[in-house]
């Protein structure tokens, strides 16, 4: 297993390990409570608040039916008009601590179906993420690693970061 620190913008760093040879673990800890940090990864609108790729692309098309069977549709838009959309197919939910779902982008760079699970535990108002995503094979999680996505998780957990104090300012603001 490896282990890959990449800095975070407030709260914590983002952890990156290789639990197996198909497996991914991303680990990050956010400073709001469960609920909010699941509603952030569940709701349409709250998604489009913050999970953006790099520089240039934002999530433009978000789509979700969450339940067990249940689909979600993803596409992100380049400010040149390229495009890259994502379908998840929901295994399991368990709200406000656990999703799981099989996730196939459009342009299969993955190598074949994910599976995508996340898990949201939390101590003393703080969220730990834990995300593991298991691939088709070795080289497709090797590729996926070398496409620079841990970085980019890393900006948007920033992001989401960011997005979840404002959730938490506004709301205290309206008390």
């Amino acid at each position: 297993m490896s282990t890959t620190r990449l800095p975070g913008s407030t709260v914590a760093t983002l952890t990156v390990t290789t639990p197996s040879d198909r497996e991914v673990r991303i680990t990050r800890v956010f400073d709001a409570p469960r609920a909010m940090v699941f509603d952030c990864w569940t709701v349409p609108d709250l998604l489009k608040g913050w999970l953006h790729g790099p520089d240039g692309w934002r999530l433009e098309t978000c789509e979700i039916d969450l339940r067990v069977g249940g689909t979600a549709r993803y596409v992100w838009r380049h400010r040149d008009g390229q495009a890259m959309g994502m379908t998840a197919t929901y295994r399991e939910i368990d709200r406000p601590s656990l999703i799981a779902a099989s996730e196939l982008f459009d342009e299969d760079w993955t190598g074949g179906e994910t599976l995508a699970t996340v898990v949201f535990t939390e101590a003393k108002g703080k969220t730990l993420l834990t995300q593991t995503i298991l691939y088709a094979s070795q080289a497709a999680r090797d590729g996926a690693l070398g496409t620079g996505m841990t970085s980019g998780m890393a900006d948007s957990y920033g992001q989401l970061d960011a997005y979840l104090a404002s959730l938490q300012d506004s709301a205290k603001g309206a008390a």
